[in-house]
């Protein structure tokens, strides 16, 4: 158990993908690492899978309120635990497509290049892969980028109705293709995955923890596996941390304050990184505020907490004529109009399969007036006969989409961007299912989504210290570590200077990788 005082050579403030994996790259070292987590560990019950639990109830959201824009307060779409966001993502694991790493024209504008290419992520990402059990097929994808190895576990096989859309995709001239996941199933004889072993509900990803562990999440990858075989690695829970302090020269992290059962602690490293999540480490930094960073640690370019992204995404529901009885539906993708269509220059964006509806889901939405009159029992019948897609665009990085300090209060400022990009992919949509005997509309699935602020507000959130070469426009350097200070990093989405229209999750664990092996050369370890 850590002391309070205690020095070490690295403190992670965070237990999320970018923390976990650069604390499980690190800890062979033997170098004394401390992580500190502002959570818990997610209780494990099969209220877990319950839809109303988790998501009429919103048991296991963070509790705290921000404010919009326009100062309308909501509950941001934050999950404080061991794990981070991680817990209840759904373990789709893309890499950026090689294009997204350069200039790409919008309709709304230019999503910039990287200050580096895919060629230095590709390793990385495949290492990534690996340690997070994603299964996949190469070739399939037609926008995929290169790879070094293929993935190192089969594709989740596709069950009958998910098959049949696969079929009728392809009879269109289409690419469907297996979504990466990353998960821990066995395997079939014949080689494939199966999706049923170990998780008995493993219809329950998307917004939903694993109350066998069967998501592989950075708490069941990184954290725990690190805490039981390396003594040198202590992880801190209920640690929230309040502010950063930096020595006389205002050049590096001197003390890092700690908010832990009701007491003020502080601890001390050669070198702190900074994984909280793009909102949370921002936030960080703006509150470590002194006479020396008079605007926020490392924020000499007033870069940080600017620049938010999120993607544009819905998350729509196809009713079909007959029954779609699938336990695992996120098994499928497309990505057929992620540069472009053939009646639109710009990006759409990816579609994907979303975990199955559940009534409990259906009776806590904001229905369309026409479905008002449904007594109970039909929405149990609506689950049954729903096909349900996550469909995303890109949203471009902007100085004016921020988060910030209002007083006390923390403030999210967010246009959405990508609008007709997003409402094109979603007429695509429509259009393709049609064969599948769906009712000729598409039902938003709000509960997804958050009552009150789209989940565009908290979800994939990416941007707020994008990295680059230049001091006056970034905040990190291309080692992730920040220009102004000689020992602080960020291993979150923080760094990414666009965010493609890919989940985000295994580019941050491959710059987390990446960042670890950087830090190892610096301690000589």
């Amino acid at each position: 158990m850590a002391a309070t005082g205690d020095h070490y050579d690295i403190i992670v403030i965070g237990s999320g993908p970018g923390g976990g994996a650069l604390a499980q790259r690190l800890a062979p070292t033997g170098k004394r690492i401390l992580m500190l987590e502002r959570g818990d560990y997610l209780p494990r019950s099969r209220s877990n899978w319950d839809s109303k639990t988790v998501f009429v109830d919103g048991t296991y959201q963070a509790t705290e309120t921000w404010y919009g824009r326009k100062g309308e307060s909501f509950h941001p779409g934050l999950h404080y635990y061991v794990g981070g966001n991680s817990k209840v993502y759904g373990s789709a694991l893309f890499r950026l497509r090689e294009r997204d790493f350069g200039e790409i024209q919008h309709k709304d504008g230019l999503s910039p290049a990287w200050p580096v290419g895919y060629d230095v992520f590709e390793p990385y990402y495949t290492q990534a892969e690996t340690l997070f059990h994603v299964h996949g097929q190469r070739g399939e994808d037609p926008t995929e980028p290169w790879s070094s190895a293929p993935y190192a576990y089969p594709p989740v096989k596709h069950e009958p109705r998910v098959q049949e859309l696969s079929d009728v995709l392809q009879r269109q001239g289409l690419h469907p293709f297996h979504l990466p996941l990353g998960i821990k199933l066995d395997q079939n004889p014949d080689g494939s995955a199966t999706t049923y072993s170990p998780c008995i509900r493993c219809d329950a990803f998307d917004g939903f923890p694993c109350a066998v562990n069967a998501k592989a999440d950075a708490q069941v990858i990184c954290v725990d596996p690190t805490r039981a075989a390396y003594p040198n690695f202590t992880l801190l829970t209920g640690a929230y941390v309040t502010k950063l302090e930096t020595d006389a020269s205002g050049r590096s992290v001197s003390r890092v304050h700690v908010r832990r059962e009701n007491r003020d602690e502080q601890y001390s490293a050669d070198i702190v990184v900074v994984a909280a999540g793009a909102l949370s480490s921002a936030l960080l930094l703006l509150r470590s505020a002194s006479d020396t960073h008079s605007t926020g640690l490392a924020n000499g370019s007033d870069q940080v907490g600017r620049n938010y992204m999120r993607h544009t995404m819905s998350v729509v529901m196809a009713l079909l004529k007959e029954p779609n009885d699938t336990v695992f539906q996120k098994t499928l993708a497309l990505s057929d109009y992620y540069f472009g269509a053939d009646d639109w220059e710009f990006p759409l964006g990816l579609i994907q399969m979303c975990a199955a509806s559940h009534g409990e889901q259906i009776r806590g939405e904001a229905l369309p007036g026409f479905l008002s009159w449904m007594p109970e029992m039909p929405f149990e019948m609506m689950a049954r006969h729903s096909m349900d897609f996550w469909l995303q665009s890109e949203d471009l990085p902007r100085p004016e989409n921020r988060v910030r300090y209002d007083g006390d209060r923390v403030v999210l400022e967010v246009e959405e961007s990508s609008e007709e990009a997003a409402r094109r992919l979603r007429a695509k949509l429509k259009k393709i299912v049609a064969p599948m005997g769906a009712w000729p509309g598409l039902i938003d699935r709000n509960l997804y989504l958050g009552k009150d602020i789209p989940i565009g507000g908290t979800a994939h959130q990416a941007g707020t210290c994008r990295f680059g070469p230049d001091p006056k426009s970034s905040v990190l350097d291309l080692d992730c570590k920040a220009h102004q200070l000689d020992n602080l990093y960020i291993t979150d989405a923080s760094f990414f200077p666009s965010i493609g229209a890919v989940n985000p999750t295994l580019t941050i664990i491959a710059n987390a990788l990446r960042v670890a092996d950087h830090i190892k050369g610096r301690l000589n370890a």
